[in-house]
Formats: C-alpha cells, sequence, structure tokens
C-alpha cells in the first residue's frame, strides 16, 4: 500500500482568475450586444451626431472638392500624339512584330502597347524609350519629318 505524507494536505500551486478579453469597438456598435447591454443594466453611452442620417452636409462638400480639384489639376491629361502613335505602329509593322511581341520585348502589358498606339495612354518616357530600343525610332523630343 503506498505511504501517505504526514501532515495536513497543501495546494502547490497558485490559483488562476481567467478574464474576459476586452470587446473590441465593431462589437459593441452591433446591435445584439448593445441589446444585451440594456437587458443586463449595464450602462450604454449614446450619442447624437448633428444631421446624423440627413445628407445635407454631403452635396456641399462634393461642390467645394471639385471646386479645389478644378483650381489644383488640368482638366485632362495629356495623351500620346498622333505622329508618336502612328511612329510606333508603323516600325512594329516593319519589323513584322505583333503588338504582344513588342509588349515581351519591353517587358510590359500587351494592352499597354494596344492603349500607347490607340492614343489612350499618358505618356511615359522609361515606356517610349524602351520602346525606341526595341523599334529603332525615335518617339521622344522633336520629331523631324523628311
Amino acid at each position: 500500500m503506498p505511504m501517505r505524507p504526514t501532515g495536513g494536505l497543501k495546494q502547490d500551486w497558485d490559483p488562476i482568475v481567467l478574464h474576459k478579453p476586452k470587446m473590441k469597438a465593431q462589437d459593441l456598435k452591433d446591435p445584439k450586444v448593445v441589446n444585451q447591454a440594456l437587458r443586463t443594466g449595464a450602462q450604454v453611452q449614446t450619442v447624437k451626431k448633428f444631421d446624423g442620417g440627413l445628407n445635407k452636409k454631403a452635396a456641399m462638400a462634393a461642390v467645394n472638392v471639385r471646386k479645389l480639384d478644378e483650381a489644383a489639376e488640368p482638366a485632362a491629361l495629356e495623351k500620346v500624339p498622333v505622329d508618336v502613335r502612328q511612329a510606333i505602329q508603323k516600325a512594329r509593322i516593319e519589323k513584322k512584330m505583333s503588338q504582344a511581341d513588342l509588349a515581351k520585348k519591353i517587358n510590359e502589358r500587351t494592352q499597354v502597347v494596344a492603349e500607347y498606339e490607340n492614343g489612350k495612354a499618358v505618356p511615359n518616357q522609361l515606356v517610349l524609350g524602351k520602346m525606341e530600343k526595341v523599334l529603332g525610332v525615335k518617339l521622344r523630343g522633336k520629331i523631324h519629318k523628311s
């Protein structure tokens, strides 16, 4: 039979108290949580926002933002000029390359080359420089027609 130690039994560990984690702000806004708190009698703070739920102030702000945008920035960004578009297309066709081939050689998407040829792209000097190297045509600066 096993031997019991003499004397009284003692606990050799400390009690552990478990706490609930604090609720997140998003959880506090949940209607279910608010209703439960009201039912249990906990304090619930409500704040009435000025013009809350009304759309009166938003229209005024939109007008001000538009005025600010118009004053600070030009109305339209410059697009690829017609002579550059034609030069890209002509040089690409002379080299018997498709738009996909050119895009692969300049390490860009096919859509980028198509936008440059259609005149929808905003000119980027790096992309134009890559196209110049691959196509062997001057695309930046003054283009002299002969």
